[in-house]
Formats: C-alpha cells, sequence, structure tokens
C-alpha cells in the first residue's frame, strides 16, 4: 500500500530577473509504508526542495502530494498539523537546543500538544535510546555530545512522535566514516524493527547502499 504518491509535482524559484528557475518539473514518486529510499543528485539538483515539499515545509507550484491517503496540496489541508504528528525530520546539522539535555531535546516535539511529556513518553524515549545506544548520555548537554551521540539524540527526536514518515537530510554528512556508518546502520535497524518508512537524501554510494530503493534526480525529474 502507497504511503506516499506523488503526481507531476512542479516547482521553480525567480531568480532575481524576472525569470523562473526550473527546480522540480513532473516529478512522480511512490513508497510503500515501510520502505526505505536513498534520493540521490547533484548538488542543486532539488534533492532538499524535494524534501521539503514531502516535509510540507514548501508547496509546490502545481501537482498532488498524498501522505497516507490525505492529499496534502488540497485547498484547506492544515499541513502543519500533519507535519508535527506524523512527519520526523534528521537534519544534517542536528539542531540540538544548547539549553536541554539530550534526553529533554528528544522530548521536545511532544511539547508542541502538552506542556510536560507524558509518562508513556518518557518511557517511549528512554526506550528509543536504548535502540540507539545513547541511554548513557541522557542528562548530558550537546556540547559534551560527540558528533554521532548528537545525530543519535537527532534521529530518536525524529522518532519519539512515532511518524508515519521519517525524513533524513545527508543525517551523515558532518561524520566521519566510522560514524556515518554506524548512524545509517542505526536508520536500517529502526526501519526493519520498527516498520518506519524513511527518505533519506545523501551524496554517498556506500549510504545509499542499504536503502531499499535508490532514486536519482536528475534534470529536474526522479529516475
Amino acid at each position: 500500500m502507497a504511503l506516499i504518491r506523488l503526481n507531476d509535482i512542479q516547482k521553480s524559484y525567480p531568480d532575481g530577473e524576472n525569470r523562473l528557475n526550473k527546480v522540480l518539473q513532473g516529478v512522480n514518486m511512490e513508497v510503500s509504508k515501510g520502505e526505505f529510499i536513498a534520493i540521490k543528485g547533484a548538488s542543486g539538483s532539488g534533492k532538499t526542495t524535494l524534501l521539503s515539499i514531502l516535509g510540507t515545509l514548501l508547496m509546490p507550484d502545481s501537482g498532488s502530494y498524498f501522505l497516507d491517503n490525505t492529499e496534502i496540496t488540497a485547498p484547506g489541508v492544515d499541513s502543519s498539523l500533519i507535519r508535527n504528528k506524523q512527519i520526523g525530520f534528521v537534519f544534517q546539522d542536528h539542531r540540538l537546543l544548547p539549553q536541554y539535555t539530550a534526553m529533554e531535546n528528544i522530548l521536545l516535539p511532544t511539547l508542541a500538544h502538552n506542556s510536560k511529556a507524558t509518562a508513556e513518553e518518557v518511557a517511549y524515549t528512554r526506550h528509543l535510546m536504548e535502540i540507539a545506544r545513547i541511554s548513557g548520555v541522557a542528562n548530558q548537554y550537546p556540547n559534551t555530545l560527540s558528533g554521532g551521540e548528537a545525530s543519535r539524540v537527532a534521529i530518536c527526536r525524529a522518532l519519539v512522535m512515532k511518524p508515519l514518515l521519517v525524513l533524513a537530510d545527508e543525517p551523515t554528512g558532518q561524520l566521519d566514516r566510522e560514524n556515518a556508518r554506524n548512524i545509517v546502520s542505526l536508520l536500517s535497524e529502526i526501519n526493519k524493527s520498527m516498520q518506519a518508512t524513511i527518505i533519506m537524501v545523501t551524496h554517498s554510494d556506500e549510504i545509499s547502499s542499504v536503502a531499499h530503493r535508490i532514486l536519482t534526480l536528475k534534470e529536474r525529474m526522479l529516475q
């Protein structure tokens, strides 16, 4: 069953001279629940734009986007509500807040709906940290974490709301080779054990090899 359907997605940006620079032109894609997809492409090919559309951070100029049979691009749809509850993000730069501990950073998405995390949410966070093998840094602050530990905290934060979809934008881009391998192994483990649907943008052939499918964004289209 398709979790994601993109139909003829188009996106352009003004180039500053009253002209439009086409970034995505006729992008079509279907992703099944539980799939792990890697998207590759040259720098500037539109990978981050596509990921932003999938994450509802950006709307296409035209075309349709269905997530779990809800048309995100339909008029009147509250994309922010869908994004907060159903989509988890893993960014290259982690974006951990320095004033909070590792555990508090993971729990931050739960506070969008309540003033305090529930006992169930705290227990689930501890479970995620065990899977990610970072239970020992729960009370540490971001400036005391290694790059690999910070990446694992970011992955746990993306999963804490039990999202339908996890989007990873160059999640290993700032890590050395060993830590990069460890992080992509963790994503693969989460995909298998939790049936999480993951779409990951990467430049690396080695990192993309763990995915079920590898798609290439070339000439503004997925191939």
